[in-house]
C-alpha cells in the first residue's frame, strides 16, 4: 500500500472520532471541524513520513494543541470584545450531545432509554476537566494505550492513568448505579 493511501486510510479511521473529541472542547461545530481539518493537514504535512504506527499519538497531540491554541485565543478575543456585546445577547454555547447510532433497538422504549443515557453521558463528558476528558476520550473512545495516550498528552503515563481514573470516578458519580460496569 502506498504511504499516500496508508494517510488516507488513517485519517478516514480517526476523523468522526477528532472531530467528537474537538466539538466537546471547543463546543462549536464549525471550529471544531476547522481544529480537526488543521490537525490533519499538519499531520500530513509535517509527519507522513514517519511510521504509521506513530500517526495516531502524533494526530492527537497536534489536536490537543489546537484545541488548546483555540481556547488561548478565545479568552483574548472575549476579553477584547467583551466590551461591545449588547447586554441582552444571548450566546449558544451548547454543542449537539453525541447520540446512540441508530438502528440497534427495535424497541422504541429502549431507544428512549438509549438516547436518555447517551445525553447524560455527553453532557457528564462535557463537564469533565479539560485533561481528565482528553484523557478518557483517548482511551477509551479512541482505544489508545497509556503509553501513546501520554505521548499524545505530552504528559507522563502516571498523569495519563490518574486523568483517566479521576474521570472515571465521575463519570461513574454522575451516572449513577444504573451505568455501572
Amino acid at each position: 500500500m502506498s504511504d499516500a493511501a496508508a494517510m488516507n486510510r488513517f485519517l478516514s479511521g480517526v476523523e468522526k472520532k477528532a472531530f467528537h473529541i474537538a466539538n466537546l472542547a471547543v463546543k462549536d461545530v464549525d471550529e471544531a471541524m476547522d481544529i480537526v481539518q488543521d490537525s490533519m493537514m499538519t499531520l500530513v504535512r509535517r509527519y507522513s513520513a514517519k511510521n504509521e504506527s506513530e500517526w495516531k499519538p502524533l494526530f492527537y497531540r497536534i489536536l490537543r494543541n489546537r484545541i488548546t491554541d483555540f481556547h488561548r485565543r478565545a479568552v483574548i478575543r472575549n476579553r477584547i470584545m467583551g466590551f461591545f456585546r449588547l447586554p441582552n445577547s444571548e450566546e449558544d454555547g451548547a454543542g449537539p450531545i453525541l447520540q446512540a447510532p441508530a438502528g440497534y433497538a427495535v424497541e422504541p422504549a429502549f431507544q428512549v432509554q438509549m438516547q436518555a443515557t447517551s445525553e447524560k453521558l455527553g453532557k457528564a463528558i462535557e463537564v469533565l476537566p479539560g485533561r481528565q476528558r482528553e484523557a478518557f476520550l483517548l482511551r477509551v473512545w479512541e482505544g489508545l494505550s497509556v503509553q501513546d495516550t501520554a505521548r499524545a498528552m505530552n504528559c507522563s503515563e502516571g498523569s495519563v492513568k490518574t486523568h483517566y481514573s479521576r474521570a472515571v470516578h465521575t463519570l461513574r458519580e454522575v451516572l449513577g448505579d444504573d451505568h455501572e460496569q
